[in-house]
């Protein structure tokens, strides 16, 4: 298979929350750790996450040049099967290009501006197919993909192993609730054979948190 190398990004309470309990976004990383997650978009073709992103964070996926010195606009991906993407939604406006994947069997009368561009994919129990998509963002020229979430579009990744470096800082905080959001919130593996296995590259502090990056691990 022709991908795109993928990073995941993400920041997660201590107790490994990385929202409120209602879904909403909360703000773990440190100013320190903001100027890292930007410079890592400035440096990727892509970023990519889900539509309840959209839906609860409203985010705009771009490069401030508060943390960098001529941005680099990478091209925002949203994986929004029904294709309820608001049009006011800032990850449609005009600062940079936008690339909607919905089902297949779905559609989609919104008239987007010029700059974002919907395209269709496979999608199994309403899910879009991650391969079928990275198979597409290959042929738009895509070879560097930062993956941000939330946390269903981070377990998916990782449940078919479509990754190639983690980053996971980690705030000084307890958000607690059993239903908080966590990094990957997919149905889990029943069994420890089944477990993704990393490797730790690296430990940085930033700010008043954790900064961890892994891999990978080689069997």
């Amino acid at each position: 298979m022709d991908r795109p190398n993928i990073i995941i990004n993400c920041a997660m309470s201590v107790d490994g929350k990385i929202a409120s309990p209602s879904g909403k976004q909360v703000r773990i990383s440190s100013d320190e750790d903001m100027r890292r997650v930007y410079h890592l978009r400035h440096n990727v073709d892509a970023v990519l996450i889900g539509i309840g992103t959209v839906l609860n964070d409203d985010p705009k996926l771009t490069v401030k040049e508060k943390y960098v010195e001529h941005p680099h606009q990478p091209i925002r991906v949203v994986l929004d099967t029904y294709c309820r993407t608001p049009l006011e939604a800032l990850v449609v406006n005009e600062t940079a290009k936008t690339i909607i994947f919905k089902g297949e069997n779905q559609p989609c009368s919104k008239k987007f501006n010029d700059t974002v561009t919907v395209l269709s994919a496979p999608t199994q129990n309403g899910i879009i197919d991650i391969q079928n998509t990275l198979d597409q963002l290959s042929k738009q020229g895509i070879k560097t993909l930062l993956v941000e979430g939330g946390g269903t579009v981070i377990w998916h990744f990782i449940n078919k192993g479509f990754f190639d470096d983690v980053f996971v800082y980690i705030g000084s905080m307890i958000i607690g609730g059993k239903h908080t959001p966590t990094i990957a919130m997919g149905q889990g593996f029943k069994h420890e054979k089944e477990f993704i296995r990393l490797q730790l590259m690296d430990i940085k502090r930033l700010g008043d948190g954790i900064l961890l990056h892994y891999q990978p691990a080689l069997i």
